[in-house]
């Protein structure tokens, strides 16, 4: 939900869309001179256009926000992978920069301890104590961690929570 849904006023702009921050944030980066950043944002800006042509029929969704900037994130991170995996060093740090500025407008990544004392608490709330009550905690901790956290990370650290 976006506080502009609540039926109250804000006195002042409080809180700025994905869309808002980006169109302000491309503004920048051209008066700035900034092409790395540049680029980046107008690569998110294309996501969120084709998210409003997608016929969906309703705004972005916080949600909707970081699904589609992880996603950019992930694409980069496969890029990565694939780029040291050539020997194209060049453009695996091209693609690791733009992921640096992507990752900015996603909510702050948590460290693998803060992870680990999450899925501790979810284990709990949820009764999972071995590897047969995956299938309870991964969801509850992928739901929790969204956005937070990289799907990998937590899946590798539920599965080692469980094997213990």
């Amino acid at each position: 939900m976006h506080f502009a849904d609540l039926p109250f006023l804000f006195v002042g702009k409080v809180y700025m869309t994905l869309k808002e921050k980006i169109n302000e944030d491309l503004k920048n980066a051209m008066k700035s001179g900034e092409k790395l950043r540049l680029e980046s944002v107008r690569a998110i800006r294309a996501k969120i256009i084709e998210f409003e042509k997608s016929g969906i029929g309703r705004d972005m969704t916080s949600d909707d926000e970081i699904k589609l900037l992880s996603s950019e994130v992930k694409k980069r991170k496969d890029s990565i992978e694939q780029y040291i995996a050539a020997g194209r060093n060049d453009l695996a740090e091209k693609e690791k920069s733009e992921m640096l500025i992507i990752q900015e407008y996603l909510p702050k990544q948590l460290t693998e301890h803060e992870i680990r004392d999450v899925i501790k608490s979810l284990a709990i709330s949820v009764g999972a104590e071995t590897k047969a009550d995956f299938s309870k905690l991964m969801p509850a901790a992928a739901k929790e961690l969204k956005g937070k956290a990289d799907g990998k990370v937590v899946r590798t650290l539920v599965e080692e929570f469980l094997g213990s």
